[in-house]
Formats: structure tokens, C-alpha cells, sequence
């Protein structure tokens, strides 16, 4: 018998998954969960969990910390974790300091454990002979939501700011010398400042303490082809990165412009680094030679 993994299981199975005490199964028939000393799993109509131990509960912890940008949480939840003794009570406590982070370590312990979940899940529909399932889930899309907001892209206010955190990354980041850094700047410039486009739309996605997590933006190619639009950025700073900012920013631009009666949108090779192929892939882009295309 097969169920269907919902918002509400997933996050019923996340408590499940965290607590270490009781044993639960998914109850086919009912699509939820149960108590596994009443029903012992068949892998028919009552299903084991995926297999959590607090050695995964340590290295969720550890990925989180490692990919911290914030030096005095980083270097307190760091000493927590090589502490020895009462490490996720510690942790909890660390974070309860820094509220920012401590809502950031929520979305990420959510979105890792949904992963491993949908994992099993996807396992499992290949053994009842179905396709698998490759989505973010809604749970995830509100989770980004109650954290940040995404409003609609104003240049006259955006603009700089969009400039400037873009121009801060490609200085920290790129091992090159400083004038071709100047120049891959210049360049990202006058594309994104083109002011031929007669249309430019997208979303620019703030934390709740106001700090800038990320923009989307996307320009009519000229007055002569309404129906085809470019990326002209899609930049999430790093701290803000595995998140699901920068597919929901994707999502929701590309939802604004099939509502505006778009055919075509272009992503160019050059505003679609390695890190963003996948996504643009799972979005619905095919890749061709100057970079990827999605048709409406």
C-alpha cells in the first residue's frame, strides 16, 4: 500500500526523526504516523522511518557551524560541539542568543532532514513503480517566508544596493588580478544598467533585520520582442546561501513574467555560474550554446 508524503508527515516524521526515544511508523492507511511498539513495520502497510541517530543529529550541527559567517556564533557553537557532554542542549542554548541565526539553523536543520526524507521516500516509490519526486516542498517555501521577505524590484531604490553587494563579491571571492577583476565588474555593470531595456522586473529578498539577501532581475531583450525576457542577475551573498532564497527568488520571477505573457526567458552563460546550473535545470531550462532557455 502506498501513502503520499504530505507537508504535515514530513513534518511529523522531522519530530519523529528527533526523538530518539520512541520508535514511530507511517501507517499506509491512515498516511501518518503511529506508535511503533503498537504496529510492527512490513514495509506494506506500516513503514520504518529513515534511520536518524544523534551521530546525524551531531553532523547536521556540524555542517550548519561550518558554513556559519557570523565569527562570535560561529566560535561559540564551534566550543559547544567539541565539548563533550550535553552538546544539543548547549547548542540550543547558544542560539536562543542570536535569534537571526538560531531561525536560520531551523530552515536548515528543516531543509536537511526534508532531504533525507524525500531520499526515502523516492526509494520507496521506486519500489511501488513510480517516477520520483523532485521538488521543494511547501513547507520549505513557507519556512523562507516567515524569514525573509522578497518584494518587487523598485531600480530607483534597488539598484545600488544590488550594485554594490554584487561588486563586494566579486572583489572577496574571485582569485584574479584586481584590473580583470575591474573589468568582470564593469562588464556585469553595463549589462545589468542597460537602460535600452524598455521593461525590468524581479524581486529583492531582505532578512528581517533588514540586511540584503538576495535579488533577481530580468529585462526585455528591446521594444521589438515583447515576449522575450533576460536574467540579468540571480545573487544570493554568501552567508544567506543554502537557504532556498535563490530558488524562490527564481520561482517567483518567473511566475511574474508567465503572468506577463512571456515566451522565452534567457539566462546567459555569463549570469549562470556552475553553482546555479542545477537549479536552473530543475526550474524547467534547457541548455543550449549560449547559456539556458525556458519556454512558457
Amino acid at each position: 500500500m502506498i501513502f503520499t508524503l504530505t507537508d504535515e508527515l514530513i513534518d511529523s516524521i522531522i519530530s519523529a526523526m528527533d526523538n530518539q526515544e520512541t520508535v514511530y511508523v507511517v501507517d499506509a492507511a491512515l498516511n501518518q504516523l503511529v506508535d511503533g511498539a503498537l504496529h510492527a513495520p512490513d514495509e506494506e502497510n506500516f513503514y520504518s522511518l529513515p534511520e536518524w541517530k544523534s551521530a546525524d543529529g551531531f553532523q547536521i550541527r556540524e555542517d550548519f557551524v561550518n558554513q556559519l559567517h557570523s565569527p562570535l556564533a560561529h566560535d561559540e557553537l564551534q566550543n559547544v560541539l567539541h565539548s563533550g557532554r550535553g552538546v544539543f542542549k548547549n547548542f540550543r542554548n547558544i542560539l536562543k542568543s542570536y535569534p537571526e541565526i538560531d531561525k536560520r539553523w531551523h530552515i536548515f536543520k528543516h531543509r536537511t532532514m526534508s532531504a533525507r526524507i524525500n531520499e526515502w521516500f523516492n526509494s520507496l516509490r521506486e519500489i511501488w513503480g513510480l517516477e520520483k519526486l523532485d521538488q521543494l516542498s511547501e513547507s520549505d517555501v513557507n519556512l523562507v517566508h516567515d524569514d525573509f521577505s522578497f518584494d518587487d524590484y523598485d531600480p530607483s531604490v534597488d539598484k545600488k544596493t544590488i550594485i554594490s553587494n554584487v561588486n563586494a563579491s566579486v572583489c572577496e571571492n574571485e582569485k584574479l588580478p584586481s584590473e580583470v577583476i575591474n573589468a568582470i565588474y564593469t562588464m556585469w555593470q553595463n549589462q545589468f544598467e542597460n537602460d535600452k531595456a524598455a521593461v525590468q522586473t524581479g524581486y529583492v529578498c531582505n532578512s528581517l533585520s533588514d540586511d540584503f539577501s538576495g535579488c533577481i532581475t530580468a529585462s526585455l531583450i528591446s521594444k521589438g520582442q515583447e515576449k522575450i525576457f533576460s536574467i540579468t542577475s540571480l545573487f544570493v551573498p554568501e552567508q544567506f546561501r543554502g537557504l532556498g532564497i535563490g530558488t524562490e527568488l527564481l520561482n517567483l520571477c518567473i511566475t511574474k513574467l508567465e503572468k506577463m505573457g512571456t515566451n522565452w526567458v534567457l539566462v546567459p552563460d555569463f549570469f549562470a555560474p556552475d553553482l546555479l546550473q542545477p537549479l536552473l535545470i530543475r526550474t524547467g531550462f534547457k541548455k543550449f550554446s549560449s547559456g539556458y532557455i525556458l519556454q512558457f
